[in-house]
């Protein structure tokens, strides 16, 4: 069977190019100035040269670190550029979301660390106001870095379901004791469109494959610019901000598909557990086939810019999975 894969188009980018020339006395003032770029977002590039995505809002903040810098003594030149040859588009945007991955990691082991210190049963006053006082800090530090993440980082949704669930275990029950979503009824997500980032990888390319194998065979998928993204009518989201399957907590997209669909079958639960070490990188199964299955999707996205080829090639591989699994339990 044959997919039409849901595209948009893309964009040229444009980029504003800030070229300071910074006095060596007062020291502390290279600081202050490098400390700011760090704030903005900025990446250098070509030595002394740092870069943002041309926004009103970026023009506006490099030019006060213009100012600032022409006030006490240097020089800055801010232009707008297109890259044309040498350095791509592309390769400025990945490291962008090198950047931002860097920080959304670090975000991630405090949040691991934050959860570790939760105690089982009741949590004192006293304590539950120091936990909620260290979670409150880690969410805002995710939202400053999420508001710099001007090209969807992939390692959002694992930092965003971390923080989320330490704040859902702080919680208090609901009047009825629930405190998690029920299972989904799979024919309410049939016919639906599935949205989710461009650039496809190990947790969507499995998740993808789940929902074609075991909600709907005919699933379109659409693959968007994640950042403020309306869904339009019969559209769910996944592996995305604010997604309707999304990671919760220490799980990842496939494993939270697996449990709100109620999917109970044996054969999956060793794909999802490899799926999660190599999305989450936390070696929690530490299954011997994860390495290779993870240089094999990696493989697959280097050698296919196309999300829809990706997802068929990747889908090939866990029905191959699915298979071993499904035949090694009998």
């Amino acid at each position: 069977m044959c997919y039409r894969p849901i595209v948009t188009a893309a964009k040229e980018e444009s980029w504003l190019l800030l070229m300071p020339q910074i006095p060596p006395k007062p020291s502390y003032f290279r600081v202050k100035v490098w400390r700011r770029l760090q704030v903005l977002g900025a990446i250098a590039i070509k030595n002394s040269v740092y870069v943002l995505p041309n926004t009103d809002e970026a023009r506006e903040d490099f030019e006060w670190i213009r100012r600032e810098i022409v006030k006490d003594g240097g020089e800055a030149t801010l232009c707008e550029a297109r890259l044309i040859e040498g350095l791509r588009d592309e390769e400025v945007q990945a490291s962008f979301r090198a950047a931002r991955d860097t920080d959304y990691a670090k975000i991630a082991t405090a949040a691991r660390a934050l959860a570790s210190r939760l105690p089982r049963g009741a949590i004192s006053d006293e304590r539950r106001s120091q936990l909620e006082v260290d979670i409150a800090r880690l969410r805002r530090r995710l939202t400053d870095v999420s508001k710099i993440d001007f090209f969807d980082a992939p390692r959002r949704e694992a930092a965003e379901g971390l923080v989320s669930g330490v704040e859902s275990r702080l919680r208090p029950a609901s009047a009825d004791g629930k405190t998690t979503a029920g299972a989904e009824r799979l024919q309410d997500l049939q016919g639906r469109v599935w949205v989710t980032r461009k650039g496809v990888h190990v947790d969507r390319i499995a998740s993808a494959w789940l929902i074609r194998r075991f909600v709907d065979p005919d699933a379109r998928f659409k693959f968007v610019t994640a950042k403020g993204y309306k869904p339009g009518p019969k559209e769910v989201r996944f592996d995305m901000f604010e997604a309707e399957f999304t990671h919760e907590g220490d799980r990842c997209t496939l494993e939270v598909l697996m449990a709100r669909l109620d999917l109970d079958d044996r054969a999956l639960v060793p794909i999802a557990e490899i799926v999660h070490d190599i999305d989450l990188k936390d070696s929690k199964f530490d299954r011997p086939e994860t390495a290779g299955i993870d240089r094999l999707i990696a493989g697959i996205a280097m050698a296919r810019d196309d999300d829809e080829v990706r997802l068929t090639q990747g889908s090939a591989v866990f029905d191959g999975l699915y298979e071993y699994y499904k035949r090694k339990k009998q």
